[in-house]
Protein backbone atom coordinates (compact mmCIF):
# COMPACT_ATOMS: atom_id res chain seq x y z
CA UNK A 1 0.00 0.00 0.00
CA UNK A 2 0.96 3.66 -0.26
CA UNK A 3 1.76 5.81 2.90
CA UNK A 4 3.21 8.88 3.74
CA UNK A 5 6.72 8.30 5.96
CA UNK A 6 8.68 10.27 8.23
CA UNK A 7 12.18 9.03 8.27
CA UNK A 8 13.84 11.90 10.02
CA UNK A 9 12.81 14.87 11.61
CA UNK A 10 12.24 18.23 9.99
CA UNK A 11 10.41 20.64 7.91
CA UNK A 12 7.33 19.56 5.38
CA UNK A 13 10.34 18.45 3.19
CA UNK A 14 10.76 15.01 5.19
CA UNK A 15 6.51 13.35 4.56
CA UNK A 16 7.65 10.85 1.58
CA UNK A 17 4.62 9.39 -0.37
CA UNK A 18 6.06 5.59 -0.56
CA UNK A 19 5.21 1.42 -0.75
CA UNK A 20 5.31 0.44 2.36
CA UNK A 21 3.80 -3.23 3.30
CA UNK A 22 -0.22 -3.62 4.20
CA UNK A 23 -0.74 -4.12 7.71
CA UNK A 24 -2.27 -6.90 9.64
CA UNK A 25 -5.02 -7.26 11.76
CA UNK A 26 -3.33 -8.61 15.46
CA UNK A 27 -5.78 -9.76 18.17
CA UNK A 28 -8.85 -7.16 19.17
CA UNK A 29 -7.46 -5.29 16.14
CA UNK A 30 -9.45 -4.49 12.41
CA UNK A 31 -7.75 -3.12 9.41
CA UNK A 32 -9.39 -0.08 8.12
CA UNK A 33 -9.06 1.12 4.47
CA UNK A 34 -9.27 5.31 4.70
CA UNK A 35 -11.23 7.07 2.41
CA UNK A 36 -10.22 10.31 4.52
CA UNK A 37 -7.25 10.62 6.82
CA UNK A 38 -7.57 13.49 9.52
CA UNK A 39 -5.03 16.31 9.89
CA UNK A 40 -4.13 18.58 12.44
CA UNK A 41 -2.15 21.41 13.47
CA UNK A 42 0.01 19.00 16.17
CA UNK A 43 1.30 17.01 13.09
CA UNK A 44 3.31 19.77 11.83
CA UNK A 45 5.21 20.05 15.50
CA UNK A 46 5.69 16.35 15.75
CA UNK A 47 7.00 16.04 12.13
CA UNK A 48 9.46 18.44 13.30
CA UNK A 49 10.44 16.64 16.36
CA UNK A 50 8.39 18.95 18.79
CA UNK A 51 6.63 17.80 21.87
CA UNK A 52 8.56 13.77 22.29
CA UNK A 53 7.54 14.12 26.50
CA UNK A 54 4.00 14.44 25.40
CA UNK A 55 3.68 12.31 21.93
CA UNK A 56 6.88 10.31 21.52
CA UNK A 57 7.48 9.30 17.55
CA UNK A 58 9.90 6.47 16.79
CA UNK A 59 11.30 7.31 13.39
CA UNK A 60 10.85 5.74 10.77
CA UNK A 61 7.07 6.80 11.45
CA UNK A 62 3.57 7.15 9.83
CA UNK A 63 2.40 10.78 10.71
CA UNK A 64 -0.99 11.37 11.33
CA UNK A 65 -4.16 10.08 13.85
CA UNK A 66 -6.79 7.90 12.09
CA UNK A 67 -9.97 8.40 9.58
CA UNK A 68 -12.55 7.18 8.29
CA UNK A 69 -13.26 4.28 6.22
CA UNK A 70 -14.55 0.61 5.83
CA UNK A 71 -13.04 -2.39 8.19
CA UNK A 72 -11.40 -4.39 5.70
CA UNK A 73 -10.57 -7.06 7.79
CA UNK A 74 -10.29 -8.14 11.30
CA UNK A 75 -8.25 -10.32 13.81
CA UNK A 76 -8.40 -13.11 16.64
CA UNK A 77 -11.35 -12.12 18.89
CA UNK A 78 -12.98 -9.80 16.76
CA UNK A 79 -16.53 -10.28 15.52
CA UNK A 80 -16.22 -10.70 11.98
CA UNK A 81 -19.17 -8.64 11.31
CA UNK A 82 -17.24 -5.72 11.92
CA UNK A 83 -16.30 -6.54 8.23
CA UNK A 84 -17.56 -3.53 5.52
CA UNK A 85 -18.69 -1.22 8.36
CA UNK A 86 -18.21 2.32 7.90
CA UNK A 87 -15.93 3.42 10.55
CA UNK A 88 -13.45 6.33 11.91
CA UNK A 89 -10.49 4.93 13.92
CA UNK A 90 -8.50 6.75 16.15
CA UNK A 91 -4.68 5.74 16.52
CA UNK A 92 -1.09 6.70 16.30
CA UNK A 93 -0.82 7.00 12.50
CA UNK A 94 -3.14 7.70 9.69
CA UNK A 95 -1.60 9.12 6.81
CA UNK A 96 -2.04 5.86 4.94
CA UNK A 97 -4.18 3.93 2.53
CA UNK A 98 -4.29 0.90 5.34
CA UNK A 99 -4.21 1.54 8.92
CA UNK A 100 -4.33 -1.14 11.94
CA UNK A 101 -6.43 -0.16 14.94
CA UNK A 102 -8.07 -1.90 18.50
CA UNK A 103 -11.82 -2.74 18.11
CA UNK A 104 -11.79 0.32 21.04
CA UNK A 105 -10.13 2.51 18.57
CA UNK A 106 -12.57 1.84 16.44
CA UNK A 107 -16.05 3.65 16.16
CA UNK A 108 -19.27 3.72 13.81
CA UNK A 109 -20.15 6.01 11.88
CA UNK A 110 -23.88 7.05 11.86
CA UNK A 111 -25.91 6.84 9.16
CA UNK A 112 -26.40 9.70 7.10
CA UNK A 113 -23.37 11.29 7.85
CA UNK A 114 -20.27 11.40 5.47
CA UNK A 115 -16.98 10.21 5.57
CA UNK A 116 -15.18 13.68 5.59
CA UNK A 117 -17.20 14.94 8.03
CA UNK A 118 -16.72 11.82 10.25
CA UNK A 119 -13.04 12.72 10.04
CA UNK A 120 -13.12 15.97 11.11
CA UNK A 121 -14.55 15.48 13.98
CA UNK A 122 -12.54 12.16 14.81
CA UNK A 123 -9.57 14.32 17.16
CA UNK A 124 -10.58 18.05 17.23
CA UNK A 125 -14.50 16.95 18.12
CA UNK A 126 -13.20 15.05 20.81
CA UNK A 127 -10.93 17.76 21.55
CA UNK A 128 -13.94 20.26 21.71
CA UNK A 129 -16.19 18.12 23.58
CA UNK A 130 -13.77 17.58 26.28
CA UNK A 131 -12.81 21.08 26.46
CA UNK A 132 -16.45 22.48 27.05
CA UNK A 133 -16.55 19.54 29.80
CA UNK A 134 -13.67 20.78 31.82
CA UNK A 135 -14.37 24.07 31.83
CA UNK A 136 -17.75 23.89 32.17
CA UNK A 137 -19.71 26.69 29.75
CA UNK A 138 -22.29 28.38 31.35
CA UNK A 139 -25.27 30.12 29.53
CA UNK A 140 -24.85 33.38 29.30
CA UNK A 141 -21.27 34.08 30.12
CA UNK A 142 -18.86 35.45 27.90
CA UNK A 143 -16.68 33.31 26.22
CA UNK A 144 -13.72 33.92 24.45
CA UNK A 145 -12.15 31.25 21.54
CA UNK A 146 -8.79 32.10 19.74
CA UNK A 147 -7.84 30.16 16.55
CA UNK A 148 -11.74 30.22 16.32
CA UNK A 149 -11.21 29.68 12.12
CA UNK A 150 -9.63 26.12 13.43
CA UNK A 151 -10.46 22.69 13.45
CA UNK A 152 -11.14 22.50 16.90
CA UNK A 153 -11.86 26.22 17.51
CA UNK A 154 -14.82 26.06 15.08
CA UNK A 155 -16.41 23.49 16.56
CA UNK A 156 -16.04 25.61 20.11
CA UNK A 157 -17.72 28.32 18.67
CA UNK A 158 -20.77 26.69 17.81
CA UNK A 159 -20.55 24.73 21.08
CA UNK A 160 -20.48 27.73 23.30
CA UNK A 161 -23.34 29.00 21.41
CA UNK A 162 -25.86 25.64 21.93
CA UNK A 163 -24.89 26.34 25.22
CA UNK A 164 -26.11 29.40 25.61
CA UNK A 165 -23.24 31.49 25.51
CA UNK A 166 -22.10 34.72 23.92
CA UNK A 167 -19.19 34.17 22.12
CA UNK A 168 -16.03 36.48 21.12
CA UNK A 169 -14.08 34.80 17.94
CA UNK A 170 -10.30 35.83 17.23
CA UNK A 171 -8.35 34.82 14.58
CA UNK A 172 -6.24 36.21 11.62
CA UNK A 173 -7.68 37.86 8.61
CA UNK A 174 -11.11 38.51 7.43
CA UNK A 175 -11.80 34.91 6.14
CA UNK A 176 -11.45 33.28 9.55
CA UNK A 177 -13.27 35.89 11.03
CA UNK A 178 -16.36 35.49 8.44
CA UNK A 179 -16.20 31.78 9.39
CA UNK A 180 -16.56 32.29 12.94
CA UNK A 181 -19.51 35.31 12.11
CA UNK A 182 -20.72 31.92 10.40
CA UNK A 183 -20.91 29.76 12.98
CA UNK A 184 -22.17 31.87 15.64
CA UNK A 185 -19.79 34.10 17.08
CA UNK A 186 -21.35 37.31 18.60
CA UNK A 187 -18.32 39.55 18.26
CA UNK A 188 -15.11 39.08 16.13
CA UNK A 189 -11.96 40.25 16.61
CA UNK A 190 -8.48 40.23 14.69
CA UNK A 191 -5.37 38.90 16.42
CA UNK A 192 -2.98 40.38 14.24
CA UNK A 193 -3.80 43.80 15.32
CA UNK A 194 -1.84 45.32 18.33
CA UNK A 195 -4.14 45.69 21.53
CA UNK A 196 -7.03 43.04 20.36
CA UNK A 197 -7.16 41.56 23.89
CA UNK A 198 -8.29 45.46 24.88
CA UNK A 199 -11.21 44.77 22.60
CA UNK A 200 -12.25 41.91 23.46
CA UNK A 201 -12.99 43.00 27.23
CA UNK A 202 -14.64 46.19 25.91
CA UNK A 203 -16.68 43.62 23.77
CA UNK A 204 -17.72 41.63 27.21
CA UNK A 205 -18.69 44.87 29.04
CA UNK A 206 -14.99 46.37 29.81
CA UNK A 207 -14.08 43.47 32.65
CA UNK A 208 -13.25 41.19 30.56
CA UNK A 209 -14.77 37.58 29.47
CA UNK A 210 -15.43 34.77 31.98
CA UNK A 211 -14.06 32.59 30.09
CA UNK A 212 -10.84 31.78 27.46
CA UNK A 213 -10.28 29.03 25.36
CA UNK A 214 -6.69 29.51 24.48
CA UNK A 215 -6.11 27.33 20.84
CA UNK A 216 -3.47 29.43 19.82
CA UNK A 217 -0.59 29.17 22.76
CA UNK A 218 2.68 31.16 22.84
CA UNK A 219 2.26 34.88 22.97
CA UNK A 220 -1.07 35.04 21.56
CA UNK A 221 -2.22 32.73 24.61
CA UNK A 222 -0.54 35.26 27.23
CA UNK A 223 -2.44 37.99 25.18
CA UNK A 224 -5.38 36.02 25.46
CA UNK A 225 -5.29 35.61 29.29
CA UNK A 226 -5.35 39.27 29.65
CA UNK A 227 -8.92 39.37 28.45
CA UNK A 228 -10.09 37.11 30.89
CA UNK A 229 -12.23 38.79 34.06
CA UNK A 230 -11.27 38.56 37.58
CA UNK A 231 -12.28 34.87 38.78
CA UNK A 232 -12.83 34.03 35.45
CA UNK A 233 -11.46 30.65 33.80
CA UNK A 234 -8.72 30.46 31.22
CA UNK A 235 -7.99 27.07 29.05
CA UNK A 236 -5.36 25.98 26.93
CA UNK A 237 -4.58 23.67 24.68
CA UNK A 238 -3.13 25.30 21.32
CA UNK A 239 0.58 25.37 20.24
CA UNK A 240 0.56 27.29 17.15
CA UNK A 241 2.17 30.04 18.74
CA UNK A 242 5.27 27.36 19.02
CA UNK A 243 4.19 25.39 22.51
CA UNK A 244 1.72 26.33 25.46
CA UNK A 245 0.70 29.74 26.64
CA UNK A 246 2.81 29.73 29.96
CA UNK A 247 0.85 32.03 32.13
CA UNK A 248 2.45 33.39 34.95
CA UNK A 249 0.59 31.71 38.59
CA UNK A 250 1.43 34.84 40.58
CA UNK A 251 -0.43 36.51 37.99
CA UNK A 252 -3.42 34.16 37.84
CA UNK A 253 -3.49 34.03 41.66
CA UNK A 254 -3.76 37.96 41.95
CA UNK A 255 -6.87 37.80 39.56
CA UNK A 256 -8.06 34.16 40.68
CA UNK A 257 -8.25 33.42 37.47
CA UNK A 258 -8.70 29.21 36.98
CA UNK A 259 -5.89 28.56 34.49
CA UNK A 260 -6.33 24.60 33.23
CA UNK A 261 -3.51 23.21 30.90
CA UNK A 262 -5.97 20.45 28.69
CA UNK A 263 -2.87 18.83 27.45
CA UNK A 264 -0.50 18.82 30.03
CA UNK A 265 -1.57 15.78 31.46
CA UNK A 266 -1.84 14.08 27.91
CA UNK A 267 -4.48 12.56 26.22
CA UNK A 268 -7.94 11.56 27.86
CA UNK A 269 -8.32 7.88 29.09
CA UNK A 270 -9.39 5.58 26.04
CA UNK A 271 -13.22 5.02 27.32
CA UNK A 272 -13.59 8.96 27.92
CA UNK A 273 -12.04 9.10 24.13
CA UNK A 274 -14.35 6.89 23.07
CA UNK A 275 -17.20 8.07 24.62
CA UNK A 276 -16.41 11.61 23.38
CA UNK A 277 -16.25 10.87 19.67
CA UNK A 278 -19.27 8.52 19.59
CA UNK A 279 -21.12 12.17 20.94
CA UNK A 280 -19.47 14.13 18.33
CA UNK A 281 -20.03 11.81 15.08
CA UNK A 282 -23.91 11.84 17.22
CA UNK A 283 -23.62 16.18 17.00
CA UNK A 284 -22.70 16.06 13.48
CA UNK A 285 -25.08 13.85 12.29
CA UNK A 286 -27.69 15.57 13.84
CA UNK A 287 -26.41 18.41 12.53
CA UNK A 288 -25.99 20.64 15.78
CA UNK A 289 -22.59 21.15 14.85
CA UNK A 290 -20.77 21.14 11.46
CA UNK A 291 -16.95 20.94 11.31
CA UNK A 292 -15.84 23.30 8.69
CA UNK A 293 -13.82 21.33 6.03
CA UNK A 294 -11.86 24.62 4.51
CA UNK A 295 -9.15 22.16 2.85
CA UNK A 296 -8.55 18.85 0.93
CA UNK A 297 -5.48 17.01 -0.47
CA UNK A 298 -4.85 13.99 -2.24
CA UNK A 299 -2.27 11.34 0.30
CA UNK A 300 0.56 12.31 -1.70
CA UNK A 301 -0.06 16.06 -1.12
CA UNK A 302 0.27 15.92 2.48
CA UNK A 303 3.22 18.05 2.28
CA UNK A 304 0.82 21.33 0.86
CA UNK A 305 -1.55 20.24 3.74
CA UNK A 306 1.59 20.93 6.44
CA UNK A 307 2.69 23.70 5.16
CA UNK A 308 -0.75 25.47 4.52
CA UNK A 309 -1.61 25.15 8.37
CA UNK A 310 2.68 26.09 9.36
CA UNK A 311 1.81 29.03 7.28
CA UNK A 312 -1.58 29.91 8.80
CA UNK A 313 -3.43 29.75 5.47
CA UNK A 314 -5.75 27.36 5.58
CA UNK A 315 -9.36 28.41 6.98
CA UNK A 316 -11.35 25.69 9.04
CA UNK A 317 -10.58 21.72 8.57
CA UNK A 318 -7.51 20.32 6.82
CA UNK A 319 -8.20 16.35 5.03
CA UNK A 320 -6.29 14.01 2.83
CA UNK A 321 -8.52 12.00 0.64
CA UNK A 322 -6.92 9.12 -0.07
Amino acid sequence: MRAIQVREFGGPEVLVYEEVPDPVAGPGQVVVGLTVADVIYLDTLLRGGWGQDFFPRRLPYVPGGGGAGRVLSVGEGVDPGWVGRRVVARTSTGYAEQIVATVEETVEVPEGLGAREAAAVLHDGVTALNLARVAGIEKGEWVLVTAAAGGAGSLLVQLAREAGARVVAAARGERKLALARELGAEVTVDYSQQGWERRVREAAGGAGVDLVFDGAGGDLGRAAFEAAARAGRFVTYGTAGGGFADIDPRAAEERQVRVTNALEAGPPAQAIVRELLTRALALAAEGRIRPAIGATYPLDQARDAHTSLAERSTVGKSLLLI
